[in-house]
C-alpha cells in the first residue's frame, strides 16, 4: 500500500483538511475542482476507506481522516523548515562553516572575524582549530576546512591562495625593560638583548634571522618556542624580548608588557585559502570578506 500512494493525492486531502471545502484546495493548490475530487477519491480507494462525508459544500473529516492527518501533518511541518532552511542557506543566514587558523591569530584577529561574520547570522554555526600551517593547507585541500588563514608562501597544491595585507611585526618587551620607555624601537636596538624568538625551522624565524642578519644585529636568543603567543607570554614573564605580528601581540597589552611598532619596515605574509576543485562555500568567501574588513579597522599596534 505505502508504494501506490502519491505526494499529490496526500496533499489534495491535506488541502481539504486544511480549508474544509474542495474548492478551497483548489485554489490552494491552484489545480481544478475535479483534480481535488480524483486525488481525494484515488486516496480512500488505496488505503481502504472514506476520509469525508459531504454535508452541504463542506466536506466533514471522518475520525480515520482526523486519525490520518495527525499523522502526516507533521511531516509537512518538516518540509516547511527545510524549504526555510534552504532559503537562509542561500541567503547566508544559516549554516556551517569550518575555519582553521594559525595559533598566532587565534587569540585576537580571527575571533573578531568570526565575531563580525556571525553578527549579521545568528543562525550559522561555526567550528574553528588551531593548526601549524602546513596542516591547515592538508585539511583545507582535502575539504576537511572550508578556509584557512596561513602563513605565505604556501606550495600545497589542491588550494586557491589570496594575500591578506601585510600584518606589521611589532616589539613586545617587559614592561621594566629600559627599551620599554622608547616610543619606536629600531632592530639595532636588540642588537645583544635576551630574546624569545620562534622556532628554528618556522617561516617566520626565518624571516626575523634575514633581516637581523641584514642589519649586522646578533640578538642573545635565550628561548625558542613554535608559538608567538607563548613567546608572548614568556615576555609577559620578564624573560626577554620578542618579535611578532601585531595581531598576536594585541591580546597581551596591559599584561606586564609594552608594544612597540618597529622602525624598519618588517612585516608578515599571510593568506586566505580556500579547496581549489568544487564551488566555494559561500559562507567562506562572507568570512574571508569579514575577516579583511577586521584586519583594515583594527589596523595599527
Amino acid at each position: 500500500m505505502r508504494s501506490s500512494l502519491n505526494m499529490g493525492q496526500l496533499e489534495a486531502f491535506r488541502s481539504v483538511m486544511l480549508v474544509g471545502t474542495v474548492v478551497g484546495a483548489a485554489r490552494l493548490l491552484n489545480v481544478t475542482q475535479p483534480g481535488v475530487s480524483r486525488s481525494i477519491g484515488l486516496l480512500e480507494l488505496r488505503i481502504g476507506y472514506k476520509l469525508f462525508e459531504r454535508h452541504g459544500r463542506r466536506l466533514v473529516p471522518t475520525p480515520e481522516a482526523e486519525a490520518l492527518y495527525r499523522e502526516i501533518e507533521p511531516l509537512y511541518g518538516s518540509l516547511d523548515r527545510i524549504a526555510e532552511i534552504a532559503q537562509d542557506i542561500r541567503f547566508q543566514r544559516a549554516g556551517a562553516l569550518r575555519i582553521g587558523t594559525l595559533p598566532a591569530l587565534a587569540q585576537w584577529l580571527v575571533p573578531r572575524g568570526i565575531a563580525r561574520f556571525l553578527a549579521s547570522r545568528p543562525r550559522v554555526t561555526v567550528s574553528v582549530e588551531s593548526l601549524p600551517s602546513r596542516q591547515i593547507a592538508e585539511r583545507v585541500s582535502t575539504r576537511q576546512f572550508d578556509v584557512g588563514i596561513v602563513e605565505l608562501p604556501q606550495y600545497r597544491s589542491a588550494i586557491a591562495i589570496e594575500p591578506l595585507e601585510p600584518v606589521p611585526f611589532v616589539a613586545v618587551i617587559p614592561a621594566a625593560h629600559r627599551l620599554a620607555g622608547k616610543a619606536l624601537i629600531s632592530l639595532k636596538d636588540l642588537d645583544g638583548e635576551r630574546m624569545v624568538l620562534l622556532a628554528p625551522q618556522s617561516v617566520v624565524r626565518h624571516q626575523i634571522d634575514d633581516v637581523l642578519s641584514s642589519l649586522d644585529v646578533v640578538p642573545n636568543v635565550v628561548l625558542e618556542t613554535p608559538s608567538s603567543s607563548i613567546a608572548c607570554a614568556l615576555v609577559a614573564a620578564g624573560t626577554g624580548i620578542t618579535l611578532v605580528g601585531q595581531h598576536t601581540a594585541k591580546p597581551f597589552a596591559g599584561q606586564q608588557v609594552e608594544i612597540r611598532p618597529i622602525k624598519e619596515a618588517f612585516a608578515s605574509r599571510l593568506g586566505i585559502i580556500f579547496p581549489e576543485s568544487g564551488a566555494r562555500l559561500s559562507l567562506a568567501n562572507a568570512f574571508a570578506n569579514d575577516l579583511r574588513e577586521e584586519i583594515r579597522i583594527s589596523g595599527g599596534p
